[in-house]
Formats: structure tokens, sequence, C-alpha cells
């Protein structure tokens, strides 16, 4: 037996290098044990990267990292984290019941009761040939064999991206019963936005390798605000932006707007003669996550499970 981690994954200073280009560089996050977590970020931004080591297809150049308190160097952590690839890959010419037999001969903690619940719930026939099966079949059968395999955590690379509409809201909601009942913690690297506000509770986006931002979703997004007003000699207000942490900003005529993160009180408008009142409000998860992957080199804001804070 052993004891949980209250984390599910701690990066230190992980970094992957390729020639003279470092994919991923210096990151450093802790996951706590629990949490459905999103991995966002334009395609370059390490995300492949970090799954890829994650899931011991490739070694690190650089730094430590450790899933459910087991360094990735340890084979033994296989049996506790399952990993999806966006592509399923799953043998063509098995059967679904014979996909689901191998799986129970390769991990000793198998559940087939949990992978065959996961195939019934979609008419999935078991004695259907994987490769006849449609996208959202496959990824139910994959899904099927990632929990039957009944792991701490579950790393998955866009794992909704084939699906249409229909079977990526029933796979989403499959997927989050699961976590429910069991009580795994999930690692999901997406470009759909939607599905991340609605299905995680924790974030880490990446920008040209670097991890730019990390926390809980409650914690992340009541710390920026979308601030609009007239601009100053076509600038944003050196009120803001000499006080405040500036993540974007734009000036269009005589018009910004800018996503902070107020370091205390704000003003309500910069003084300037005939200035009008900045109209401030809470921005979208939506919005914070696209105007951090339109600005890389903002400023990092990583935050640990206590909300203690540091910023880069």
């Amino acid at each position: 037996m052993h004891d949980p981690s209250p984390w599910a994954i701690e990066a230190e200073d992980l970094g992957k290098q390729y020639r003279r280009r470092w994919a991923l560089h210096e990151c450093s996050f802790r996951l706590p044990a629990g949490r459905v977590c999103a991995m966002v970020g334009p395609n370059g931004a390490g995300k492949s990267t970090f799954l890829n080591i994650a899931a011991r297809l490739v070694e690190p150049s650089a730094g430590t990292l450790r899933m459910c308190g087991v360094p990735v160097s340890n084979p033994a952590v296989l049996k506790r984290v399952a990993y999806l690839a966006q592509n399923k890959p799953l043998y063509p010419r098995f059967t679904v019941a014979e996909t689901l037999r191998l799986g129970r001969e390769l991990n000793p903690r198998w559940d087939q009761a949990v992978a065959e619940r996961i195939v019934r719930s979609g008419n999935v026939p078991l004695d259907a040939r994987v490769g006849t099966l449609s996208g959202g079949q496959r990824t139910r059968v994959a899904f099927a064999v990632a929990f039957g395999k009944r792991p701490e955590l579950l790393l998955l690379d866009e794992p909704m991206s084939d699906l249409d509409p229909l079977a990526r809201d029933e796979l989403s909601g499959l997927l989050m019963a699961e976590v429910a009942e069991h009580g795994t913690t999930v690692l999901m690297s997406s470009h759909m936005l939607a599905e991340v506000e609605e299905m995680c509770d924790y974030l880490l986006v990446m920008a040209g390798g670097r991890l730019r931002m990390a926390g809980p979703t409650e914690a992340l997004v009541p710390a920026h605000m979308l601030v609009t007003g007239r601009a100053v000699d076509d600038r944003v207000p050196a009120e803001l932006t000499e006080r405040h942490t500036i993540v974007e900003s734009r000036v269009s005529g005589r018009q910004f707007s800018a996503l902070i993160r107020p370091e205390g009180p704000l003003p309500t408008h910069s003084g300037a003669p005939g200035d009008t009142p900045w109209d401030a409000m809470p921005p979208s998860l939506e919005e914070i996550l696209l105007a951090c992957m339109r600005s890389p080199d903002a400023p990092a804001l990583i935050m640990d499970e206590a909300l203690k804070e540091t910023a880069a």
C-alpha cells in the first residue's frame, strides 16, 4: 500500500530541449489531487511535450517530475497513471471485447465492470471491430480502457477534438461522472475554451514552452479585471500601467481597453481634463485565456492550492 500524495503532479524546472530549441522550459507547478485541470495554449506552446514526458514517452532534458508522489523515472508510476493520446491508439482489428480483455491482462487494478459500463452506455457492440467504429464510439472505447485501469491520474491529449457536438457533450458528461465516482485527477490539453470553462476547476496556461498561468479557476478569475475608458495621449493611462499588472491592452481611437491584475484599489478615471469615468468589470474565463495566449510576454501568474501567489 502507499500513502496518497496531496499532489497529483509536481513539476520543478521541468524542460525538454530539441537541438537548440526548448519545447518546454523551466516549468514548475503543483496540481492538487482530485482536480480536473485543463492545459491550454496555442500550437507549439509545450502542452504535448509535457504530456509526453508525463506519459514516459520522452525523457526530460532538465528538472524533475513526480506524479502521485512517484518520480516519473520510476516504472511504478505506470500503474497509477493512464494516458489517452489524441489519436486514440487502439488495435483496429481487435473487437471491443478483445480490447477490454487486453486491458484486463495488462493492468493489475483493472475494473471490468467500469469498462463495460462505459462501452454499453453508448450502445457499442462488444463484438464490433474497433476499426469499424465511428469516431465517437472509438473515443468511448478508449475512455473505457483508460478508466478501466482505475488510474489515480488520467492524462488526456485533446480528448474531444474529433467528436461532433452531441458526442462531445455525451462523453464530457461520462468523464465528469467517472471522475466524481472515483476521485480521479484529470489533466487534459484542450483548444476548446467552452469545454474548459464547463468541465475544469484548475488551469495551466502555456505559451512559448513556458507556464504563464496556473491555479484554481475560482482564484484566477477574480484576480483579473477588464477596464475600458478614454485613452490619454493615445495610450493606456499611467494610473493603470504604473500601479497594476497589465496582461493585455488595446487602444482604438480615443478608447482603451485593458485586462489587468489589480494591485490595489482601482482609480475611476485618469484625472486628465475632459476624462470620463472608466468602466471596470470582471472578465470571463475565456477573455482571460485569450488575452494570456495573445500576450505570452505578460507577467506570469502562478498560484498554489493555498492561493499563495507568485509573479514572474
